[in-house]
């Protein structure tokens, strides 16, 4: 058990030596400086729990020693000693940051509860900072795991751009990539840092509640409304708003978007007034863009204000051995969440993971490993180890697409297109007994889309799961 140490300031060496038969009572290591020079070398020497400290010293203020003490050491806490005449200096000594007061004389018992109370604050002072340095680097630039040039070319983009905290940023590259890591990363490296960080899934809320969930509202502003309610953009005023897959909001709530970044103004349903806000905005998206623009489901003019700053994340299936150093941070994660012993990956399932094309890039990785390690009995885990439909979605298979039946002048190209998508379509399904879930991972499709062409091609199928 680690020992407290305690420093005493106080030039009546009865209370010191009263206070030191107490501390050692109590398993405490103490220090007795009788006057303000002599404490404030202890102090610069060594580093303390926990000060005394007395208001009147006989080389200076005991005030004076406490406002240094909270320049040079801020997380020092300090219990002013002081006589009964001086309880007004007491209460100025609050003021300026001292933890508490003890007046003299005073009981032993008083010392130990004060002591154990200022301790264990320390305690937990000492804990959230731990806490919020350890969120800082899981979500800071040391949370983008890998060393491709790919990804340290990201990474140097975030760097850059962190600096710009007036600029929008906009993040492309497929679902699972880790965008929100990446804007993450941008706010904790810029000035905003100490600002609010909100987090928006723009699919995962009706496109009926976002608006009000982004803007806000005022009490009676639609049936429902029987409160007002800050808006999230209000919420994040100084801070930053990632907007994660914005490609799914509605053009309307587009339109209004626009206007706040353009003004740094919004206004809640239900006002007629505009308030004044500062945030930055980061965008993501894993649809393309610009089809979304020509399609009339994305605006141009939200385009051009969004694409201030770019970053395009990298597939994981470009990234090379990244996916093995992403897979061994996995390990390393799981094995101590659900208490395997566990090596990491021999060389088949090394192989096997560098050969995978990663359709889900890096939660699909993810997933992969945690089921891996749930079920994992053996120190290495082995291609034969991994989850089972990563593994039988490795196998590959290939059609011959063009042969003598195919004649341009017979067929038109729809015909053509069809006849292919059939055949590609069943072989893929009996490669994989039926299963409609492995062959749509195998095609990298969505299963809806296969369930659509199966039943367009009338394919007949042995299983469905």
């Amino acid at each position: 058990m680690i020992q407290r140490k305690i420093l005493v300031i106080d030039d009546e060496e009865f209370i010191r030596m009263n206070l030191k038969n107490i501390f050692d009572s109590e398993g405490y290591h103490v220090d007795l400086k009788e006057n303000g020079k002599d404490g404030l070398e202890a102090l610069n020497s060594f580093e303390y729990d926990l000060l005394f400290l007395d208001i009147n010293l006989p080389d200076r203020n005991g005030l004076d020693i406490l406002k240094q003490i909270k320049v040079n050491q801020p997380d020092l806490l300090v219990i002013i000693i002081t006589g009964f005449a001086s309880i007004e200096s007491a209460v100025d000594a609050l003021k300026l940051g001292a933890y508490d007061y003890i007046k003299k004389p005073f009981k032993a018992d008083a010392i130990k509860l004060i002591t154990k109370l200022a301790l264990e604050t320390q305690q937990l002072k000492d804990k959230v900072k731990k806490l919020e340095v350890q969120k800082k680097s899981s979500s800071g630039i040391e949370a983008i795991i890998g060393e491709s040039e790919k990804i340290n070319e990201v990474k140097l983009q975030i760097s850059e751009y962190a600096k710009y905290d007036s600029e929008t940023v906009l993040i492309t590259g497929e679902s699972g990539s880790g965008n929100e890591l990446i804007a993450s990363a941008i706010h904790n490296l810029s000035p905003r840092a100490d600002k609010a960080f909100i987090e928006i899934n723009c699919a995962s809320i009706p496109d009926n509640l976002l608006e009000s969930e982004l803007f806000g509202y005022e009490k009676g502003a639609f049936t429902d409304a029987k409160s007002k309610k800050i808006g999230l953009l209000e919420a994040a005023d100084g801070g930053t708003v990632f907007l994660d897959e914005i490609g799914e909001m509605s053009l309307s709530l587009q339109a209004k978007l626009l206007r706040v970044i353009e003004n740094n103004k919004i206004r809640r349903l239900g006002s007629s007034k505009d308030l004044q806000i500062n945030i930055r905005i980061i965008a993501a998206t894993n649809k393309d863009i610009h089809k979304a623009i020509e399609d009339k489901e994305f605006r141009q003019d939200l385009y051009y204000r969004l694409n201030v700053l770019r970053i395009k994340v990298p597939p994981l299936r470009e990234r090379g051995n990244d996916v093995l150093i992403l897979a061994d941070y996995f390990i390393n994660f799981y094995k101590q969440k659900f208490s395997k012993v566990i090596d990491g990956l021999d060389e088949s399932a090394q192989k096997s993971l560098l050969q995978y094309k990663w359709p889900g890039n890096i939660r699909e990785l993810k997933n992969v490993i945690e089921r891996t390690c749930i079920l994992q009995k053996d120190i290495l885990i082995s291609h034969e180890n991994l989850a089972v439909d990563f593994a039988d979605s490795t196998k590959e298979f290939g059609i011959k697409i063009c042969d003598e039946d195919f004649r341009v002048s017979r067929y038109s190209f729809d015909d053509i297109i069809s006849e292919i998508e059939t055949k590609l379509l069943r072989k893929a399904l009996n490669s994989c007994n039926g299963n409609v879930s492995e062959t749509a991972r195998l095609l990298k499709i969505p299963r809806e889309t296969l369930r659509y062409k199966i039943e367009k091609y009338k394919i007949s199928i042995k299983n469905s799961w």
